[in-house]
């Protein structure tokens, strides 16, 4: 699918500031997938595409998610995981993507996993990173990216771990299992 196709079918989904973050998410994508040897047509897609269920009403995701037997955790966790599972199932139905290592880099691109293959970290960093989030420890994970996307991912995921603690949430398990994994692989520093 042509970059433009992709835009044009996300932007009828997405509210004016979700598509500006779409755009900011391609483009640091697209210079991740460049800068650490990732394929960067599928990073350029996976990107476009990664918010893609963002908008959809919440009692379609559930049942998505319980019709497609993803995983039921998803339910019980916070809302906000379900577009990516949600999202990766849709752009296959109603897109037309068939490539599993886009698909999977949009499924995970809100709680990571263990094991994540190099596109999926640069879509879940690009996430995190692009220009126009502006929160505590966004600065620390662009400086961090510029030289190590691993070192990136655990700022990421260890940021977001406090905030859900601070909050009082529960964080979901394939989170937590992203982190442990990377700190296990790339030592504790």
């Amino acid at each position: 699918m042509e970059r433009e196709q992709a835009l044009a079918a996300v932007r009828e989904q997405l509210t004016d500031h979700r598509y500006q973050h779409t755009l900011g998410v391609m483009g640091t994508a697209i210079e991740l997938a460049g800068k650490y040897g990732a394929d960067v047509a599928k990073a350029e897609l996976a990107a476009i595409f990664h918010d893609y269920a963002k908008f959809r009403p919440k009692e379609e995701m559930k049942q998505i998610i319980i019709e497609q037997n993803m995983n039921r955790d998803l339910l019980v966790h916070n809302e906000e995981l379900w577009h990516a599972p949600v999202g990766a199932y849709l752009i296959e139905q109603e897109a037309g993507i068939r490539d599993q290592e886009v698909l999977d880099a949009v499924r995970f691109h809100t709680s990571g996993k263990a094991g994540m293959t190099l596109l999926e970290k640069v879509i879940y960093v690009a996430d995190y990173i692009e220009p126009g989030r502006i929160f505590p420890g966004a600065d620390e994970a662009r400086a961090a990216a510029g030289r190590d996307l691993d070192e990136a991912m655990k700022l990421a995921l260890r940021n977001t771990i406090t905030f859900l603690l601070k909050k009082n949430q529960a964080v979901y398990p394939l989170t937590i299992e992203a982190y442990n994994d990377l700190v296990l692989k790339n030592g504790r520093n």
